[in-house]
């Protein structure tokens, strides 16, 4: 395991982030070009070597509800990658435009836990869900989207 230091070296050898210093000793770091509202890449990187790492590029499986995967255990070239590609995914709507192809299949009816139906749609770069004619939720990853509506019990319906 990589220490405190040996973490914060390598996050800080990346001159697109801000180090920003927060409560008890840890670190966030932010992309402040990103072009998402999301401008946090690394997030409480802690003294005891804890710490995320945005990644919205991953599958939700891979990541907590926030979209962030712990580093705790993270080797160098796993932490220098995570951050690049979070950098990346966070610096393109060309990526965004590049999966809507790729997640065409999460598009149409969601049934929840109580029977419900949300409507996922994908229109122009964002990902919408509506209840009925209202807008519930809006997204600008299908990845964001299918997370939320899989934490609020949800699935998509058959046929």
């Amino acid at each position: 395991m990589l220490t405190f230091a040996e973490k914060l070296a390598i996050i800080e050898s990346f001159p697109q982030l801000q180090r920003k210093d927060v409560s008890l000793g840890r670190v966030n770091f932010h992309f402040e070009e990103s072009v998402y509202d999301r401008k946090v890449v690394v997030q409480h990187l802690h003294p005891n070597g804890n710490g995320f790492v945005y990644a919205g590029h991953l599958s939700p499986s891979m990541t907590d509800k926030k979209g962030m995967v712990n580093i705790r255990e993270y080797s160098e070239e796993e932490l220098r990658t995570v951050v690049e590609d979070s950098i990346a995914y966070l610096s393109h709507f060309e990526e965004a435009e590049e999966m809507v192809d790729e997640f065409a299949d999460l598009e149409g009816v969601w049934i929840g836990p109580e029977k419900q139906e949300l409507t996922l749609a994908q229109e122009d770069l964002l990902w919408n869900i509506y209840a009925g004619v209202n807008l519930e939720e809006c997204f600008e990853s299908p990845i964001e989207a299918e997370r939320y509506l899989l934490e609020e019990g949800f699935h998509k319906k058959k046929g």
